[in-house]
């Protein structure tokens, strides 16, 4: 396998441990108005997230710096015609990340309400909007012979991407809920584990349509390996429900996040050896071979990202551990 290869799953598996990661931050954001009905209880709500959220979003900011080395023609053209979507996604994190950390920072009950709002609602256009751009790199999207793209934001609206942010909502949603029933207790747990219970429902149901959708309009399913990574995926799902309503979480969580993985794994599965996909023409597809760095450069990366990949990962691993129990109102920080 060569490096560039290498890289191409690299990022794969950076994206994997993003939506997996900060899947349930997203879906905890969108439950809070819903689950937190006092103050004590939003505050928990956050608190479970509280040690891990920023460190989350780390994987995706590792992934684009992969991107940019590894792949300078993925990032440049991506970045230039998915422009007013990422801009969107800049923006509903920065929102994100400054409503977690000025929320406490006032006992105004207004103030911390329109923080609340804030949470919520960048957590959902988060959500959403990575199912939309994820689908834009398999279904298609204006490239043309000189790897740029020519469309507008407009090109990246259809059916097939609506349902696919759709269905990443519902699966972070889920997600979310089983997290919380995992890391709260009394009420919150109570009703954490309701709303997963439904929305698992839910989550699978778009989950299905969209690998139909899939089969039908996309090429995806050219790959054996894509159509096996979603069928295991989608029966994951289904367990974890399963598991859900039997009230066993941590064995839920673990498998929703298999679920998150083998979906995100299909996707890059029946990419591969394309990165971007041209709806012009498939002579016009951004590939591994014409979208990468020079050898040189990607065996410097590579032996940099052998170096400090295993630090981050430790690192994360760590902190996991140190705040793995369940958030209690003592725990709670004014």
């Amino acid at each position: 396998m060569d490096l560039g290869n290498i890289w191409f799953a690299l990022i794969a598996i950076l994206f994997i441990g993003f939506f997996f990661l900060e899947g349930f931050d997203f879906g905890v954001g969108i439950l809070l108005p819903f689950l937190g009905k006092k103050d004590e209880e939003r505050r928990a709500i956050i608190n479970s997230i509280g040690p891990f959220w920023d460190g989350n979003e780390v994987w995706l900011i590792t992934a684009g710096g992969a991107i940019f080395a590894a792949f300078p023609n993925w990032y440049a053209t991506m970045f230039s015609g998915f422009y007013l979507a990422l801009l969107l996604v800049l923006v509903a994190l920065i929102l994100r990340g400054v409503a977690f950390e000025f929320r406490s920072k006032n006992e105004s009950k207004t103030w911390r309400e329109n923080w609340d709002r804030i949470i919520f609602a960048s957590s959902t256009l988060l959500a959403v909007l990575w199912g939309v751009a994820l689908a834009n790199l398999i279904k298609g999207v204006p490239i043309d012979k000189t790897l740029n793209y020519v469309g507008g934001f407009f090109d990246l609206i259809s059916v097939y991407t609506l349902v696919a942010g759709v269905t990443t909502l519902l699966v972070f949603i889920f997600h979310g809920a089983v997290f919380l029933s995992l890391k709260t207790t009394g009420d919150i747990e109570k009703k954490a584990l309701k709303v997963a219970e439904t929305e698992g429902i839910y989550a699978i149901a778009a989950s299905l349509i969209l690998i139909i959708l899939t089969f039908v309009q996309t090429d995806l399913f050219k790959s054996s390996f894509a159509i096996a990574a979603s069928i295991l995926g989608l029966c994951f799902l289904v367990l974890s429900l399963y598991l859900v309503n039997t009230k066993k979480v941590k064995f839920a969580m673990i498998t929703n996040g298999f679920a998150i993985a083998l979906g995100v794994g299909a996707l890059f599965l029946g990419l591969f050896p394309r990165v971007m996909v041209s709806n012009i023409s498939p002579e016009f597809s951004l590939t591994i071979q014409n979208a990468s760095s020079s050898l040189k450069t990607l065996s410097l990366i590579t032996k940099v990202a052998l170096v400090f990949v295993p630090i981050v990962l430790g690192y994360q691993a760590w902190s996991y551990w140190v705040f793995r129990k369940r958030i209690t109102v003592k725990d709670l920080e004014y």
